[in-house]
Order: C-alpha cells, then structure tokens, then sequence
C-alpha cells in the first residue's frame, strides 16, 4: 500500500462516505500530505499500514518546532482521522496517534466588528467604481446573512426568495438551509443584480451565480479576502479582520440583541449548539446586563 494511492482512497470516502465539501477534503488531504513530505525528507521508509507511533512522534515533535499550538493541535486531529479511515477499512488494528494528545489550547473568542465599524468599512466602498455596488452587496450579506466565505461565493440566484424574506444556503457537507434576508440585504442585492450585473458578459458556467468578477466568473474565496482587507486599510479599522469576521458579528450582535441562541445556531448552521455558545463569551458585560433586568431574583 502506497501513500499516494491511500490518500487518493481516503479523499473518496470523505467526498462519498462522508460528504464532506471540497475545502474540507483538501485541509484533511494537507495533513496527509505534510506527513508524506516528512517521510520522504528524513527518507523513512513506512506505509500506512506501518508506519508506527514512535515515527509519528518524531513527526509531531518535528512539526511543533515550526507551528504554534492551534495547527499542531489540527494536524494531529487531521491525521487522527485518516489512520482512523485505515481502520475502518482493515488495513489496520490500531491508531498509531490514539495515545499522542493535542497540546492544551484556550478557547479563542473570535474577533467582532461594532457596528459603526461595518458602517466606516461600507462607506469606505467607492461606488463609483464598477465593482463599488457588488462589494456593497457582499459585506451586506456576509453580515446580514452571517454566511460563511464558500457560502458567498456558491450563492445561486435561484436560491434568492425575496418574496418569502429568505435564502438557500448550501453549506458544509452540502447541507442546505433557509436563512432569513433583511431588507437592507435585499435592497443592495437588488442594485447590483440590476443595474451592475445584468450589464455583464457572464460566463456560461456561472449564468445562476450571484456575485462575479470582472471578467463575468464567480468569485474566489481569496478575492473576497482581499476586498475586506483592502476596504478595512482604506477605512483604518486596526482590527485583523476577514470575511469571517462579518459572520462573527452576525451571531453576537442577534445575541447581544436577545435573539435565542438556538435560533442563531440555526441561521449559522452549526450542528453543535456547543459551538454557537462560543458566542456568549464575547460580551460578559451584556449578560450581565441581561440578568440584571429580567431575573426574577435581580
């Protein structure tokens, strides 16, 4: 057994068996694929089939020396699942990294825009350029929708329902769910769907994409990182914010606003309502604030 056809193998089952998105299966493939790169640099001659803990150890120690924490603690996750797939295949008995442990982490709150901040970076767009209203229209979904960056950029025109207030998303694992649309949204869309893009050349293969670029192709995930952190510069937000960041701000702000946390994970699709509780830890003072007016014991 091989490592190039293993991965080829394992990619196939996380796209069929698991149905993972795309962007998914290349993070899990990277893992893989740094193991590959260290085996043939040290020329260790092992297989998946075996390869074993004290190599993989040497692997990580390795590795530590070059990443902080959070990828480290990712790689081993990573790998973890891929000699995990051996084993439900019965290529191996046991998972050389079950005993290596992740190096401790604390939680990382994500960073949030205030809202005078999405203000300054919208009015930092130059609508008089032919790519202002488009951009306006992105950082409006992105933070009225709280969409993730693959869920912008996959976004159909025929998953647009404005008449019912809500749209389709397509997002990870290809679930699909509904998300209601403010008017603010809906309006922004609107002008660049009929005063901008209708004017394009659009390519055939992008005819139901919402967002193009120039040349009349959807978009890709690093342009719209560069649109946000070109707008931020020119607004002088100091912040390191991302398009990610946009979807941070959704979540905290409907919480800070007293929207019920089910509800937000639902509208972020989370699985876990243990991953959307991240968000209550952003404004302890709100809370505070929250207890204070409605406990019946204040």
């Amino acid at each position: 057994m091989n490592w190039q056809q293993t991965l080829k193998d394992y990619q196939n089952y996380l796209r069929l068996e698991r149905g993972l998105s795309e962007n998914s299966i290349v993070n899990y493939s990277l893992d893989v694929k740094k193991l590959m790169r260290w085996l043939e640099n040290n020329e260790v001659k092992h297989s998946p089939i075996t390869i074993s803990e004290e190599t993989l150890q040497q692997f990580i120690y390795d590795i530590a020396k070059k990443v902080n924490p959070r990828s480290q603690s990712r790689l081993i996750s990573g790998l973890k699942g891929f000699f995990n797939y051996l084993i439900f295949e019965d290529f191996r008995k046991t998972n050389p990294l079950e005993l290596i442990e992740s190096p401790k982490l604390g939680r990382k709150l994500p960073d949030t825009l205030a809202i005078e901040e999405i203000d300054k970076l919208i009015a930092a767009i130059d609508l008089s350029s032919k790519q202002g209203e488009r951009n306006r229209a992105i950082l409006e979904t992105l933070y009225g929708c709280g969409l993730r960056v693959s869920e912008l950029t996959d976004l159909k025109i025929s998953d647009l329902y404005f008449d019912e207030d809500f749209i389709k998303v397509t997002g990870k694992g290809d679930k699909q769910r509904l998300i209601p649309i403010g008017p603010t949204t809906v309006k922004y869309i609107n002008i660049y769907r009929k005063e901008i893009r209708v004017h394009q050349d659009i390519d055939s293969q992008a005819k139901d994409t919402l967002f193009l670029n120039r040349h009349g192709k959807s978009l890709t995930r690093a342009m719209i990182f560069t649109i946000v952190k070109r707008l931020a510069k020119e607004a002088g937000i100091q912040k390191n914010i991302s398009p990610h960041t946009f979807r941070h701000s959704f979540a905290t702000h409907l919480l800070e606003n007293g929207a019920d946390l089910r509800a937000i994970q639902q509208m972020l699709g989370h699985e876990s309502i243990t991953t959307t509780e991240i968000y209550t830890h952003i404004d302890r003072k709100h809370l505070t604030e929250v207890i204070n007016l409605y406990h019946p014991r204040k």
